[in-house]
């Protein structure tokens, strides 16, 4: 199962970060790739979202838990049914030197066995691409670059 964790370093508050981070509906106003983000549920700490994206002219869809940490400023989040067979990870942040880094990891699972090995690479290279460009984007609303 591959794996992918991408981070960056952001000029900002913490809190700040994370406000634009939990706000995940608002993600396709300056996320490129990204079609739309919809809330089904609300529960304390956790919600359920649907989410269309477009990668290279291929619709991706997908439903996912998240689980909501304020006081640690993290966000973790698990595939419930979409077009991977697994896809889970979390949104982290640290304290370093000149910001903030913060970080995004994906581990997902393609489901077709037989050709895992000719897409996982290419999958691997898409899902890195697909992370950093996320962290850039979540950057400039932060640093307004």
């Amino acid at each position: 199962m591959p794996f992918v964790k991408t981070d960056i370093v952001i000029r900002g508050d913490k809190q700040a970060i994370y406000d634009v981070i939990k706000d995940m509906v608002s993600y396709p106003k300056f996320m490129k790739n990204l079609v739309s983000v919809e809330v089904l549920e609300q529960h304390g700490d956790t919600d359920v979202t649907h989410w269309v994206s477009e990668v290279d002219g291929r619709k991706i869809v997908w439903t996912e838990k998240d689980f909501f940490y304020p006081a640690e400023h993290r966000i973790t989040y698990s595939q419930t049914e979409g077009d991977l067979k697994k896809m889970e990870g979390a949104w982290e942040m640290d304290d370093v030197p000149g910001g903030v880094k913060v970080s995004l990891s994906v581990d997902f699972e393609f489901g077709i066995p037989m050709i895992a090995g000719l897409l996982n690479p290419i999958l691997v290279r898409k899902v890195k691409e697909n992370s950093s460009a996320m962290l850039e984007a979540v950057k400039s609303q932060i640093e307004k670059v």
